[in-house]
């Protein structure tokens, strides 16, 4: 006789598959369309190609346009995370070590910047960028970037150091240790997980970017991925086996970079859930 444990499990593990279902479906469709023919894509979109066709997926990779496209959201996006990390680290820091008159409204007044979606602040974004003349180039992409990742950014970080123990700064000030030095030579080796937390987060965002860079970039020089996915649309035709061809290219460093930093992921979310 099984027991409600049992029912249990298994509608646990349904619901799994079926979630599991949803999340894989695009993606496999995504790279299986890269081998079809538009006819089969409009047909049978997340049916298995009749032939597995690699000539799409040939044209992208001996494309240069794929690789100085793919060149510049590495640049962009792993500028972003340095940023975002150098920034929001040794903010949190003060905000968890060091206790100041209006420190809790100053972190509350940076965690507003939670509440408001990237496209509210486009525009005034755009006019900002265009007065300091820094449209067309790289830095109106990572600046913007950089300061929206800020407040999740603190949040974590925060968190973090804050379960950090604080024996271990009495300690090192007790030998001399100030501020500064504690936190280059001992909060930071110690915050590996949240490091790499935190990086995946900017890193994927800023990789996936459109809007940004599709209002302040014009050349196709500085093009990110994803305005040069633009290219394969036409006025009258799409070639969708193509697009879908270099969007699965595309995603294979955001995929790779998540993937080696998965196990430091959890560890950085958990880190600061229980104080130790």
């Amino acid at each position: 006789m099984t027991g409600p444990h049992v029912w249990r499990n298994v509608a646990r593990l349904t619901l799994l598959v079926i979630v599991a279902s949803f999340v894989l479906a695009p993606l496999w469709a995504t790279v299986m369309g890269g081998f079809k023919t538009n006819a089969e894509i409009r047909t049978a979109a997340f049916a298995v190609p009749e032939a597995f066709n690699i000539e799409f997926y040939g044209a992208i990779l001996s494309d240069p346009a794929f690789w100085r496209y793919l060149g510049n959201s590495m640049l962009i996006s792993s500028a972003a995370v340095i940023l975002t990390l150098i920034v929001g680290s040794a903010a949190a820091y003060v905000f968890a070590q060091i206790k100041f008159f209006g420190s809790n409204f100053l972190f509350s007044y940076l965690l507003l910047g939670l509440m408001f979606p990237f496209a509210t602040a486009i525009l005034p974004l755009f006019i900002k960028i265009r007065d300091i003349g820094l449209l067309d180039t790289y830095w109106a992409v990572i600046l913007p970037q950089t300061a929206f990742g800020l407040s999740l950014a603190i949040l974590l970080f925060r968190t973090f150091f804050a379960q950090l123990p604080k024996e271990l700064f009495e300690a090192a000030y007790i030998d001399g240790c100030g501020y500064v030095r504690f936190f280059i030579m001992f909060t930071l080796p110690l915050s590996t997980p949240i490091l790499a937390t935190v990086g995946v987060f900017v890193f994927v965002q800023s990789w996936n970017n459109f809007l940004l860079p599709l209002v302040v970039l014009n050349s196709r020089e500085v093009f990110t991925w994803p305005l040069g996915m633009m290219q394969y649309r036409g006025e009258y035709v799409t070639q969708w086996n193509q697009t879908l061809a270099f969007v699965t290219l595309s995603l294979v460093p955001a995929v790779v970079f998540f993937l080696a930093a998965q196990k430091y992921i959890v560890a950085g979310l958990t880190g600061g859930a229980v104080k130790g």
